[in-house]
């Protein structure tokens, strides 16, 4: 059953700037080499079932080389959809984790082997925090929301402000607990919340924790 409470309802705020933007997207960055890798998979929806058992029967494969931070699927939004987040301390060990796991035999054959078939499509982002944001895990279990806002190109000077006050006004008064606030440095750009007459689009996707996803 899904949570009625807002206050149980937690919320990565995505947010994704271009490499122009020096104040949030290199400024990160240079704070802190951890980053987030944010995948996004379509599942045929015939498949859909089983792909959720393959990946709980065999997700101890993937996290014995880098550790998984949460797992989803998508309730309402886009449907048919698996979202997860792998954090990295740096570009040189994803790079040791993705070449481990091209050589790790039991993870092609039990598992890559079994789900590449099943997928739709595949799409992965590079995000970091933003300078003001930590990483928190929610105190209780619940759901949660990824909300994706696409930005005009040139506009953090004038939105990041507006944006951060309008966050923390959410998190303040109850409505969520403010999980994480990311700007994308590698994949679909140009994203943010609020100032609305900067946004050119937005995108929001209810989220359901896998039993085996370490974040509920």
């Amino acid at each position: 059953m899904i949570p009625t409470a807002s206050r149980v309802i937690k919320q990565w705020r995505n947010l994704a700037g271009c490499l122009g933007w020096r104040g949030l997207s290199t400024g990160a960055q240079q704070q802190q080499t951890t980053f987030y890798e944010l995948r996004r998979y379509g599942i045929k929806p015939d498949k859909f079932s089983e792909f959720l058992q393959t990946t709980e029967e065999n997700i101890h494969l993937r996290t014995a080389h880098s550790p998984l931070l949460g797992y989803w699927t998508v309730e309402h939004g886009e449907l048919n959809q698996v979202v997860h987040i792998w954090p990295y301390e740096s570009y040189a060990k994803r790079t040791s984790v993705r070449t481990a796991l091209a050589k790790d035999k039991q993870w092609i054959d039990r598992y890559i082997s079994k789900i590449h078939p099943m997928l739709s499509w595949q799409q992965s982002q590079v995000t970091y925090l933003v300078p003001w944001a930590n990483m928190q895990s929610p105190a209780e279990e619940g759901v949660y929301e990824l909300v994706s806002f696409q930005m005009k190109p040139g506009g953090p000077a004038m939105w990041g402000k507006t944006f951060q006050a309008a966050l923390n006004t959410h998190a303040n008064i109850g409505y969520c607990t403010l999980v994480g606030v990311f700007h994308a440095e590698f994949g679909s750009l140009n994203h943010v919340r609020e100032s609305m007459k900067y946004i050119e689009s937005q995108s929001n996707k209810l989220l359901i924790p896998t039993s085996f996803s370490p974040m509920k």
